[in-house]
C-alpha cells in the first residue's frame, strides 16, 4: 500500500465513524430502539471483555491449554471464587495476582 492509500483509508474509516456515531444526535428522538434490543445492549460491554479476556486465559500460542498446568486461567478461576466470597474489588484483584504469581512460580 501507498502512503495515499494509508490516508485515504484512515480518512474514510474516520468518516464512517463520525457518520455512525453522530447519527443518534442528528436524529434525535426520532429513532427509538426496541425495549428488548435496550435490554440486550446492556449487556455488550461484559461480552466485549469477554471476549478479550477468555481467549487470553484459554489459549497459549493458538492452541487450547490444559487447565492443570495453565497458570492464567486457575488464577481466573480463583479471582472469581475471592469475589464471590468477597464481593470486594481490591481483594479480587490482590488475590487474584498472588495467586497467578504463585501458580507461575510452581508450574
Amino acid at each position: 500500500m501507498s502512503d495515499t492509500d494509508v490516508w485515504i483509508t484512515i480518512a474514510l474509516l474516520a468518516l464512517a465513524t463520525v457518520i455512525t456515531r453522530s447519527s443518534f444526535f442528528l436524529t434525535g428522538r426520532a429513532v427509538r430502539l426496541p425495549h428488548k434490543l435496550q435490554h440486550a445492549l446492556r449487556y455488550a460491554p461484559a461480552a466485549a471483555l469477554a471476549a478479550i479476556v477468555v481467549p487470553d486465559l484459554v489459549l497459549t500460542t493458538g492452541t487450547l491449554t490444559d487447565a492443570a498446568l495453565n497458570p492464567k486461567l486457575l488464577a481466573a478461576i480463583g479471582a472469581v471464587l475471592i469475589f464471590l466470597l468477597s464481593r470486594h474489588l481490591l481483594a479480587t484483584i490482590i488475590g487474584g495476582m498472588a495467586l497467578f504469581t504463585l501458580l507461575r512460580l510452581v508450574l
